[in-house]
């Protein structure tokens, strides 16, 4: 008798992004993106909400005589309170009514008055014209099916995991723009797992839609760490951006009294001035040129040398640096050109950066890792303190690591790092980093490189000067890969030739159709 094939049945985010992308319609997804993750989020409070709502009502215990109407109880527990009109329960019941959008967002005005840490936070998008009620409602009844029945902490880790990946797709839907909101969760976790943010103040100030936080916390309780000993500081110039990082952190049960707004961004308005941080993780934009450099010219952060007017890569470097407590680390991402850069005064600042003992490990990462750019980045690792106890003493030392060849693709444009990826990367890290650790060079992948050999090629930090050629390289096949290069080119002409010809098209379109209006 033939085996019954069986079907692996796909995850549950997996299932909901397929079902609410179906939805969309005409719907672009920048908007639309509001629209689900607000949903999700209210469905998030509600659901912790209930559960304590039942508590109070039983009456048991130390909640004998309790009122569950009475807000003040919510607010001990460090849950939000949720109006009667705003309760999932009463929207369901609505979802299939004409007027469900304007339900939903008088919901939200309703939530924002009773809980003044979420006041200016919530999308009230629900009433527009091109959002139809069927297919409103029709998310209201797929999103009541996630996590239904479960504890809060249950219901948090769920909601909280779909809140996450629907994020990560947006951003892929998005492409470009989504990157400005979106670190992708391998270069997130790649971070988090070299740094290793067990306990003190986490601090990223260009946190967009809080991925570093939520990572931080996860790892913490990963490795049967205390949640509470970690405490995040943040800050966000994009408002937008700002409201969709408070959500995703409040889902989480994550404090983000201290995730500040201010439209100037850090150079020109630091949220935090006196913070002195123990991890600082962060994913800036890269080569920002308008980034205020004229109006601080003086300022007390630049300790390294003052960073040029049209590039804000060394700006932000020596902004991290300043706000690192004494033994304090930094993990960041940056535009590959800082590691070789001399214009303007940079290569001096990184000279000024490798002799000061601050830089401990540089990562060059695979091309396509991002959405929103094709410049290829690195990662800078630094540490006020190299020669401290908790780690071995490497302050006459830097440690080089050639990613590029890591990583696969998860369509044709994006690459992501798999989990073994993120294991080699910092499994060399931490044994060259740790005292006990068993560090070995490897060619064509990691060199421990002594600074007096940097000082020799002129402080230039692309590790591939520093690591070689892999061994199996001796053989390296040159026409092979040029004629591979050869087709990839050609095959990018090719996508690019007929996106030129659609665009040709559809303006000769709308050119007939001006004139006929004529």
């Amino acid at each position: 008798m033939a085996k019954e094939k069986t079907v692996k049945e796909e995850p549950l985010e997996k299932q909901l992004w397929k079902a609410a992308d179906k939805m969309r319609k005409n719907i672009d997804a920048a908007e639309y993106k509001h629209i689900v993750l607000g949903l999700i989020f209210l469905k998030y409070i509600s659901d912790s909400f209930e559960e304590m709502y039942a508590k109070l009502a039983a009456g048991k215990g130390e909640y004998k005589g309790a009122d569950p109407e009475d807000r003040d109880e919510y607010k001990a527990e460090n849950i939000f309170f949720v109006p009667p009109s705003a309760r999932w329960k009463y929207l369901q019941s609505r979802a299939k009514l004409p007027e469900v959008g304007k339900d939903v967002d008088e919901a939200m005005d309703a939530i924002e008055r009773d809980n003044a840490s979420l006041k200016g936070v919530l999308p009230k998008v629900f009433a527009r014209q091109n959002l139809d009620p069927v297919s409103l409602g029709g998310l209201i009844d797929l999103v009541s099916n996630i996590a239904l029945g479960t504890a809060k902490a249950r219901s948090a880790d769920v909601l909280g995991h779909v809140f996450e990946y629907f994020l990560g797709e947006f951003a892929l839907a998005e492409g470009k723009k989504g990157g400005q909101f979106y670190t992708p969760r391998s270069v997130v976790e790649l971070l988090v797992e070299m740094m290793e943010p067990y306990k003190g103040r986490v601090f990223d100030p260009c946190c967009g839609s809080g991925g570093m936080f939520v990572h931080s916390e996860k790892f913490v309780a990963e490795h049967q760490g205390k949640v509470n000993d970690i405490s995040i500081y943040g800050q966000e110039s994009n408002q937008t951006t700002w409201r969709l990082c408070k959500m995703n952190l409040a889902i989480r049960g994550i404090d983000s009294s201290q995730v500040k707004w201010n439209n100037e961004g850090s150079f020109l308005n630091d949220a935090h001035k006196d913070l002195k941080a123990d991890y600082i993780i962060a994913n800036p934009p890269f080569n920002v040129s308008d980034w205020g450099g004229e109006l601080v010219r003086t300022d007390g952060r630049w300790q390294y040398g003052v960073p040029p007017v049209g590039n804000a890569n060394f700006a932000w470097l020596q902004h991290f640096i300043y706000h690192l407590s004494p033994s304090g680390q930094a993990g960041v991402v940056l535009a590959k050109g800082a590691l070789t850069s001399k214009t303007s005064g940079e290569g001096e600042i990184r000279k000024a950066l490798v002799e000061k003992g601050l830089i401990d490990c540089i990562v060059n990462l695979p091309a396509k890792l991002f959405l929103n750019t094709q410049i290829p980045a690195a990662l800078w690792f630094m540490s006020r303190n190299r020669s401290n106890g908790k780690f071995r003493n490497r302050s006459k030392e830097i440690l080089f690591i050639d990613a590029r060849n890591l990583g696969h693709l998860i369509n044709r444009r994006t690459k992501e790092l798999a989990q073994e990826d993120i294991e080699k990367i910092t499994g060399t890290y931490h044994n060259w980093r740790n005292k006990n650790g068993k560090y070995e060079d490897i060619a064509g992948f990691c060199a421990a490189a002594p600074v007096e050999k940097v000082k020799d090629l002129d402080y230039v930090l692309t590790p591939g000067r520093y690591v070689g050629l892999p061994d199996d390289e001796d053989d390296f096949d040159f026409a092979e890969r040029f004629s591979s290069l050869k087709k990839e080119l050609e095959a990018q002409l090719k996508e690019e030739e007929e996106l030129n010809k659609v665009i040709v098209q559809n303006l000769a379109k709308i050119s007939l159709s001006g004139n006929n209006s004529n």
